[in-house]
Order: C-alpha cells, then structure tokens, then sequence
C-alpha cells in the first residue's frame, strides 16, 4: 500500500501532474504515492514526469477507465 493516496478522476492533463508534483512533497523520500486519473493521456504524462523528476515509476496500470499508477519518491 502506498504512503499517499491522489485521486485525479475526471481532471485532464496537466492537472494530473501539477496536483502529483505538488502532493509528493508530502512523501518521505523513498516513500510511495498512489495516483488514480482518468485522463487518456495519463499514462504517457506519469512516463514523462517519472523521467524529467528523478522520481522511480514502479507501478502502473489501467482498469476501465480508471489509471493506476504507483511513484517512489527520489529526492
């Protein structure tokens, strides 16, 4: 279970991002934070974000509509 539950559903991008970027500060480093969105662009944003931050994309998966991912705090 991850440290930090973010529910995104029904915001498109980039409130996903700017709400995970603002949110993580509240995760120890190396700790967890859990994001659900339905944005179909969601997957390919959580890539780019993990890439560009330094943070670690450990999770990430799709039920329905419903985005799942999981992203470890690195710094």
């Amino acid at each position: 279970m991850a440290d930090l539950l973010l529910d995104t559903k029904g915001l498109n991008c980039p409130l996903p991002i700017l709400k995970t970027k603002k949110a993580i500060k509240d995760v120890a480093v190396g700790g967890t934070i859990e994001i659900l969105a339905t944005d179909p662009a969601a997957d390919a944003d959580f890539q780019a974000f993990c890439r560009t931050t330094g943070h670690e994309l450990i999770e990430s998966a799709q039920d329905g509509d419903v985005y799942r991912f999981v992203i470890r705090r690195a710094k």
